[in-house]
């Protein structure tokens, strides 16, 4: 799914935490209907000049936590970000040690560039990469083939990053039955 910002706000310049506010109201409305797997919904930034902190704040972050908060098959990513809306995106993830999966959106749809802006810690970045590196996992394979080079003991460090990274929307979590399994979003 993709959604363009400037259609859904009506303008190339998104300010102020009320505007945020209507706007993630709009973006809840548009993913009331969840889907039947895992899906990237894409907020496109095409055409957007200005994005402020306050308005990013109270849409993308918020629309972000309330979608992984409910666990949703809703994948958030920002996409056709200009550098001005990536700078003050990372003005608000820095602070918090936040990440958000970020690409760019050819017209007919193609993703490009897919990384994740902000700063995961070491440990979640390992992690991140290495479910990148294997395309599917989980802690127990993770464990396996990582680590004794980690030096855990436990599947439950390996459990903990990957939650860690989908809950912030940069990998994708599936249940199979007791069993999670991990991939990449693209």
């Amino acid at each position: 799914m993709k959604i363009d910002l400037q259609d859904l706000c009506g303008s190339a310049v998104l300010a102020g935490a009320l505007s945020g506010r209507t706007a993630l109201n709009r973006l809840l409305t548009h993913t009331a209907q969840e889907p039947v797997g895992p899906e990237p919904v894409f907020l496109d930034f095409s055409g957007i000049e200005v994005a402020t902190a306050s308005f990013l704040r109270e849409s993308v972050l918020a629309f972000r936590d309330i979608i992984r908060g409910r666990r949703s098959a809703f994948y958030p990513v920002v996409a056709n970000a200009g550098e001005v809306v990536r700078d003050e995106l990372m003005e608000l993830l820095r602070p918090r040690g936040d990440v958000l999966m970020t690409c760019t959106l050819t017209d007919d749809g193609a993703v490009r560039n897919a990384v994740p802006l902000g700063e995961l810690d070491p440990k979640q970045g390992l992690t991140f990469d290495l479910v990148r590196q294997l395309g599917e996992t989980d802690a127990g394979a993770l464990m396996r083939g990582y680590g004794e080079s980690e030096g855990l003991k436990h599947t439950t460090a390996w459990n903990n990053r990957l939650a860690a990274l989908a809950a912030r929307g940069l990998i994708i979590e599936q249940s199979h039955g007791r069993a999670k399994r991990y991939r990449p979003i693209f």
